[in-house]
């Protein structure tokens, strides 16, 4: 959707904003405690929060376990301040940003979908090409700090599409170029805008490497951020009708970009941050960023939409808007093979609770992995979507995050994902780390030859890969307790598994079920585990053959 929101404070500079600084600071003051009691509420959140969010075949994953959360999106709060001053205490209003996050937590939104992009003079990342303004990373810095002391974690968006906060018009116009739509479309292709591709790559560079000056860790080390989106909603749109249905250059541009960040992140999660659009689902039209195809990229975790069914080019009903969010969640499970995040949506002009009431239940229903509704500010913005604290769709909203706390096996009152009850490795647990509960292979039942099928997927970037296997029971009665082997064709090492508990010797690799749950693979059924590694740059490569319980499985 096309977010042209461009909020400003009523009082920049002057004596109102030096009146008000000493009521900002005592809050803060209070504010600073209260984070503080907040961040120690419970052992469970203080162990959890050093907890990298993975991805276990289709869905989320935290500590092992599958994760679903219920989720917001902020347009503003790398805005609060007054943009001018001493960067701690005029620069950044951090009593406005606790205050938001404070509320952000009471209404029990565990992720929040966020700008970390803008090349204007007020409040800009990068105001000028190549040139990243310290002050305004400082805040950012700080707003991580102020989401893990509320037990929030972070979806930021690396750059925009549309022209809010200058976006990749501004790009454009550094390299002789002129933005707008459709002509932004240049941005994507290396042979017209070279100079694109450098200076974002360059920018990607700088954010993830960037050390928090509170925490003095890295944004690529911060599990506080639970994933990145590449941008928001790009498109290669109208330059040719093959290209606005294939999604061809889209696609290596994602391919290109996301090689680039998993070279420098490979802990975190990363998607594309695409709408959705297309007409074989009915919503939108064939833009050149085609749902399944782009996020098919190996180097993508997770698929993304943006539904707006209230808006007069959709004009869906609430029973479509379900029948669309479900196609959604099909195609990222059964096509794609990566869990589903609703990355925005919301409705106007109707009852909200109403229709809020009947979508998440039937999403939770349809296995959607996580939701972040379009936005949560903390002042009266935007009368078209905003969706402030009190307001009376937030009661659904809370009810919908308890029950997607529930699903991942936390309680309704856990403001953030706590460890995992069982003895099943954490994403940190190194390979030969395997708890004394996991099963020995006489207590396997067997599986015969020909019963079993393996899918492997390779996600490489050259010395790193993430490989997701999903095993398949093609044999008439149930597998109870399982180890599947498999052998590497090069020099990969296991580094981090989860869904399963792994050893390696030399090149063999033995993944076995956890202990507690995923024990048992039903006929007809399937588990999933996946694991992260390292390895030689052009060494890597799928594995030749697998056998479950020793017995050899076919492959697909």
């Amino acid at each position: 959707m096309h977010h042209g929101l461009r909020p400003r404070p009523p009082v920049r500079r002057g004596a109102r904003a030096g009146r008000l600084a000493p009521l900002a600071f005592l809050l803060a003051a209070v504010l600073a405690v209260t984070g503080l009691a907040v961040g120690r509420a419970g052992t469970a959140q203080a162990d959890t929060a050093d907890a990298f969010a993975t991805r276990c075949g289709i869905h989320f994953c935290l500590n092992g376990k599958e994760y679903y959360f219920a989720g917001a999106n902020t347009y503003d709060v790398f805005t609060y301040g007054g943009s001018y001053g001493d960067t701690e205490t005029q620069f950044m209003d951090k009593a406005r940003i606790d205050a938001q996050f404070a509320h952000l937590q009471a209404d029990k939104i565990d992720v929040l979908r966020l700008w970390m992009f803008s090349h204007e003079d007020w409040h800009g990342f990068e105001k000028s090409k190549g040139v990243y303004d310290e002050q305004e990373f400082s805040e950012f810095d700080y707003i991580i700090q102020s989401a893990k002391a509320h037990n929030v974690r972070l979806v930021p968006v690396f750059e925009n599409y549309w022209e809010a906060y200058g976006g990749i018009d501004t790009r454009l116009q550094w390299e002789g170029l002129t933005g707008g739509q459709p002509g932004r479309a240049a941005f994507f292709d290396k042979t017209r805008c070279p100079g694109c591709f450098t200076s974002y790559k360059n920018y990607l560079n700088y954010a993830l490497n960037r050390v928090n000056h509170y925490s003095g860790v890295k944004y690529k080390d911060d599990p506080t951020i639970f994933a990145w989106d590449l941008m928001n909603e790009p498109r290669y749109q109208d330059q040719s009708a093959a290209e606005n249905l294939n999604g061809t250059t889209l696609r290596a541009w994602v391919d290109e970009m996301g090689a680039y960040v998993k070279s420098i992140d490979s802990k975190h999660l990363l998607g594309a941050g695409l709408e959705g659009h297309g007409s074989a689902y009915g919503f939108g039209g064939n833009e050149g960023n085609p749902f399944v195809y782009v996020q098919q990229s190996p180097y993508l975790d997770y698929t993304s939409a943006h539904p707006y069914p209230t808006e007069s080019w959709a004009n869906l009903s609430v029973d479509q808007t379900k029948t669309l969010i479900r196609a959604w969640i099909s195609d990222s499970h059964d096509k794609v093979g990566k869990p589903f995040f609703l990355g925005e949506f919301n409705v106007n002009g109707v009852d909200r609770s109403a229709w809020w009431s009947q979508l998440y239940p039937d999403f939770e229903a349809a296995g959607g992995d996580g939701s972040a509704f379009w936005w949560y500010e903390d002042s009266n913005v935007d009368g078209k979507f905003g969706v402030q604290s009190g307001a009376a769709e937030l009661s659904v909203f809370r009810a919908h995050s308890d029950r997607m706390r529930a699903k991942s096996g936390l309680g309704g009152g856990t403001s953030s994902p706590g460890p995992s009850a069982s003895a099943s490795p954490s994403p940190s647990s190194s390979p030969s780390s395997s708890p004394s509960g996991s099963p020995s292979p006489s207590a396997s039942s067997p599986a015969p030859n020909g019963s079993c099928a393996v899918h492997y997927g390779l996600a490489d970037w050259g010395s790193g890969f993430n490989g997701d296997v999903t095993i398949k029971n093609t044999g008439s009665s149930a597998v109870n307790g399982w180890k599947l082997v498999f052998s590497f064709p090069g020099a990969q090492q296991v580094t981090n598994m989860w869904n399963a508990v792994g050893t390696q010797s030399g090149k063999q690799v033995t993944a076995s079920n956890p202990s507690g749950y995923n024990t048992v693979i039903p006929a007809g059924g399937s588990v999933a585990f996946g694991f992260s590694g390292s390895s030689t740059a052009g060494t890597n490569g799928v594995p030749a053959a697998f056998t479950l319980n020793g017995s050899a499985c076919t492959t697909y």
